[in-house]
Parts: structure tokens; C-alpha cells; sequence
């Protein structure tokens, strides 16, 4: 069944399963009967020669000067040629599938003064598999995203590339070989097309999807090693947390313990300290401020997806036009930029758990670097060389792009948002992020082996995944194999997916 935009229920699943999973799309018709009615208004103000930004003037600097009626008919051309201005290598394919969606969500408010056919035509386009070509930089976040959204209104006028089964292709021969139409842009079309923060939003949206289900593989990895470094429980005992009330921990000692249930260390049959370090006991309270983090940011995206994002904005029921900066990036931005720290704090400490791992002053009696081949082999020694050059590449892409402005457009820009570099960087931690936690993975499943006692159901399940991706390691062999191995497996998800079906939903 297609997914509906209404412009009101547009939610992270659904628009990567638009995005990934090529789900179709249609527009709801209340929606579409509230596209039709601004744009009847848009075209009697038109008619009436009253003064709209974007309209019958030109943008930014240029918002005082009033275009002729005849300059009108081709401003619209012109306004995506000068903003289709990026550079860079093109956008991963669902990052332009999302902003797309998302900017179809953003004209079904009704409220954008576009003619139907810009949001139907954007809506067939991606239901037949056609994918404008956007270069991955050139946004401020301010204004919107106006450089890659113009690369994709380009293919409303039949101009621009796109990806089309499999080819690069002309936009003209992509929009006939799937048998498009192309609406061509009337007054106001270009601009309702790419006045908004779409593209870093759906990058935000698809980012903090996949973040979601790394940080319940986290917890998963967090519990193979406490298990493997027998460690004490009480700090994971679900009342601690309730006694302080954030939600997160509560949410990530509840998953960590489900997975280590059934296992002797869960059932107390292991010995243990009476109090561990604090990367064995303060996962809960530092993957749970990173659930905290990722639910606000969550309601701060899903708000702007669902957003009218446009300057200016029609209300059709009054005939009122009014103008201002919905476009601003800055409430997807600031959150994301706190999304990225979260992930490089995950990770700071998982490697502090890898560094108990592999030394054997501090790892409960597991051989050293985890080879017992000690002397002769190194173990795993240089994969912790690897997390830490992950993680200080992390933790310089955690600087803050958000308050990073450069005035633009002669000072009528004079504050923007820059979070296009925010959402990026984000999607790089993450990259990183997959890498670090694999390499703890895997070092928790050789430790694992180590051990002789039961295991969790979740823990021992995790294991066994591993194992189908990469051996114990006896002996030295090149590990950059089984590094790009796991960082790939965290990727997928299988270790979640199959943890998940043992024990039940985490989170």
C-alpha cells in the first residue's frame, strides 16, 4: 500500500521505507483540493499585480525589485539555474528519494502557492524509480537547502541529470523513459520547489533512523563485554535507574540485562568485584542520554517534515500572504549537532571497554590483547589503534556547525544555519561509529571465547553472528579484513535482527 502525505504523518519509518525501501507514494486528496485552492489564490494576486516576494520579485538582495510581467513567466527558469549551484560527488540516492517526499509533505500543507503538477510530478518521479543527480554540498541550511533542491527542480523543466535504473542520464531522457511529463515552472513554481531545508532534514531523519538501531547494538556489544569481563550487575539494576528518572537509562539497563538474561553472570553464579570502573557501570546513564538526545531530535525533525518550510506562505482562506524565515535550518541543526556528540560519547566509551578488553591488568584474567599466543602474536593490540583513530576523527567533526555562520547574499543572509555541514558530519560519525563498534564486537566475542561459563541468550546469540563473519583469532592474521567485516555486519543490523528475535524487542 502507497504511503499518504498529508503533511501531517510523515514519520522517520515511513520516509526510509520511501527512501530505501522504494515504497510508492501518492498525495492525499484533501491534500491536493488544498494545493489547488492557494494556488487559485496565488494566480488572482498575480492577476491583481500585487507585490509577492519570489513572485514578482526577485530573492534576497534582490527581494526590492519588481519583475515586469514578462520577466515573471521566465524568473522561475532562472532562479533554479543561479541557485543549482553544488559542488561535490552526487547524494547517496535515498538522501535525494528523501528530500524529495519530503518536500511533497511540505507543498500537501497546502500553504507553498506551487500548481499541483510540481508535487505530483516530484511524487511520480519517485514512484517510477527517477532520481535527480545533487551534488552532496552547497547548502547554508538557510533559505532552505536551495542548492541541491534546485539540482532536483531542474528536472522539472527537463533539464538536470538523474539516476534511472541503473544509468546517469540526462534528466530529459530519465523523465521520458519512465513516461513523466514534465510540468514545466509557472510563477512561484521554482521557488516553492526549493524553499526549504529538505535535504539536510531527510539526511537528519534517515541518519537518526539508523542511530537508533546502533545504539541498541551498543547496548548488545556493552552486554557481550561485561558478560566477558565479569563484570558486577547492581549498576544495571533497572530500580537505580527509576530512583533518578531518566528515561534513556532506564530504557538502556533494561535491554543491556535482557540480553545478558538466562547467562550465569545475570543468574549470579559468577564472582565479581564489588564496584567496576566506570566504563563497566556507567552505560546505562551514557547510552541512555543518548536515547534522551535522539528522541528530542526525533520530535524536532519529525516536526519540520512535517513543517510548511516555505517564505513566503499563502493562507488561501484569509487571501493572506505572509513572509519570513521557515526555511531556517536551526531547530534540525542544534539537535543534530548534539546527535553527533552523543554517538562519539557511545564510542569514547566503548573503546574504554575494548582498552579493559585487551589489557590484562585490568581485563579479570583474559589473556593479553586476547591471543594466547602472547609475545609472539599481538592479538588484538593495533584494532585498538584503529577505534582511537575513528574516534579523534569523531570527535573533530563533533565541533558544532550550527553556530558556524557566514553572511551570504550581501547581508540579507546574514545568519544561516549551515545544517547541511551539520548533517553530513553527522552521517560521517556514524560511518566511524559503525567501525568502532564493530572492532568492540569482535574483540567481546574472542574474549567470550576465553570464557567457559553460560552465556545470555541475547550475549551468546551476538556471538554466534559474529562468528559467521569472523573467526577466533588463533593465530595473527591481517585484521583490516575482519575490521571492514564487522564494521559492515553493525551496518546491517543482522546482530540486532537475530538478538531481537531471541529475546524479544530491545528498548
Amino acid at each position: 500500500m502507497a504511503i499518504t502525505l498529508d503533511g501531517r504523518s510523515l514519520t522517520l519509518e515511513k520516509l526510509a521505507a520511501i527512501a530505501r525501501g522504494c515504497e510508492k507514494v501518492e498525495i492525499a486528496p484533501t491534500s491536493l483540493e488544498k494545493i489547488k485552492a492557494c494556488r487559485a489564490v496565488i494566480e488572482e494576486k498575480i492577476a491583481a499585480r500585487e507585490i509577492m516576494y519570489g513572485v514578482n520579485t526577485g530573492i534576497g538582495e534582490f527581494s526590492e525589485v519588481v519583475l515586469t510581467d514578462e520577466q515573471v513567466k521566465d524568473f522561475q527558469k532562472y532562479l533554479i539555474y543561479n541557485h543549482a549551484a553544488g559542488i561535490g560527488r552526487p547524494a547517496p540516492i535515498d538522501h535525494v528519494r528523501a528530500a524529495m517526499a519530503g518536500r511533497i509533505n511540505v507543498h500537501a500543507k497546502g500553504r507553498s502557492g506551487c500548481r499541483p503538477e510540481i508535487p505530483l510530478t516530484l511524487a511520480a518521479m519517485l514512484n517510477a524509480g527517477v532520481t535527480p543527480v545533487v551534488c552532496s554540498k552547497g547548502s547554508v541550511g538557510a533559505c532552505g537547502d536551495l542548492a541541491p533542491m534546485a539540482q532536483i527542480a531542474l528536472l522539472l523543466m527537463g533539464e538536470g541529470e538523474a539516476f534511472y535504473a541503473g544509468e546517469r542520464l540526462p534528466g530529459q531522457a530519465a523523465m521520458e523513459r519512465a513516461g513523466i511529463p514534465v510540468p514545466g515552472l509557472q510563477a512561484r513554481d521554482g521557488l516553492a520547489a526549493i524553499n526549504g531545508s529538505n535535504l539536510l532534514t531527510a539526511i537528519s531523519a534517515l541518519a537518526l533512523h539508523d542511530i537508533d538501531r546502533w545504539l541498541r547494538q551498543a547496548e548488545i556489544t556493552c552486554a557481550m563485554s561485561l558478560e566477558a569481563l565479569v563484570a558486577n550487575l547492581k549498576p544495571y539494576d533497572i530500580r537505580l535507574h527509576e530512583e533518578r528518572g531518566f528515561a534513556g537509562a532506564m530504557r538502556s539497563a533494561r535491554s543491556i540485562m535482557k540480553c545478558l538474561a538466562g547467562g550465569d553472570l545475570a543468574t549470579g553464579k559468577m564472582k565479581t568485584k564489588v564496584q567496576d570502573a566506570y566504563s563497566m557501570r556507567s552505560t546505562p546513564q551514557v547510552i541512555g542520554a543518548a536515547h534522551d538526545a535522539v528522541a528530542y531530535a526525533r520530535k524536532q525533525v519529525e516536526i519540520e517534515l512535517n513543517a510548511v518550510g516555505d517564505n513566503p506562505i499563502f493562507l488561501a482562506e484569509s487571501k493572506t500572504t505572509l513572509t519570513g524565515a521557515n526555511f531556517q535550518g536551526t531547530p534540525v541543526a542544534l539537535p543534530m549537532d548534539m546527535i553527533g556528540a552523543a554517538v562519539t560519547m557511545v564510542c569514547v566509551l566503548s573503546e574504554r571497554r575494548l582498552n579493559r578488553l585487551t589489557t590484562p591488568a585490568l581485563s579479570g584474567g583474559l589473556p593479553a590483547f586476547l591471543t594466547a599466543g602472547a609475545g609472539m602474536f599481538s592479538g588484538l593490540m593495533l584494532s585498538q589503534y584503529t577505534a582511537d583513530h575513528l574516534i579523534v576523527e569523531q570527535r573533530i567533526l563533533s565541533a558544532p556547525a550550527s553556530i558556524q555562520s557566514i553572511p551570504a547574499a550581501a547581508d540579507q543572509e546574514d545568519f544561516v544555519s549551515m545544517g547541511m555541514n551539520t548533517a553530513l558530519k553527522t552521517v560521517q560519525i556514524l560511518d566511524n561509529a559503525y567501525g568502532v563498534l564493530g572492532i568492540e564486537m569482535m574483540a567481546a566475542a574472542q574474549a567470550m571465547d576465553f570464557r567457559s561459563f553460560a552465556f545470555g541468550l541475547g550475549t551468546g546469540t551476538a556471538r554466534a553472528v559474529v562468528r559467521r563473519y569472523v573467526d577466533h583469532l588463533d593465530i595473527d592474521r591481517p585484521l583490516h579484513i575482519d575490521h571492514n567485516a564487522m564494521k559492515a555486519l553493525i551496518r546491517t543490523g543482522e546482530v540486532l535482527d537475530e538478538v531481537e528475535k531471541a529475546v524479544g524487542p530491545l528498548g
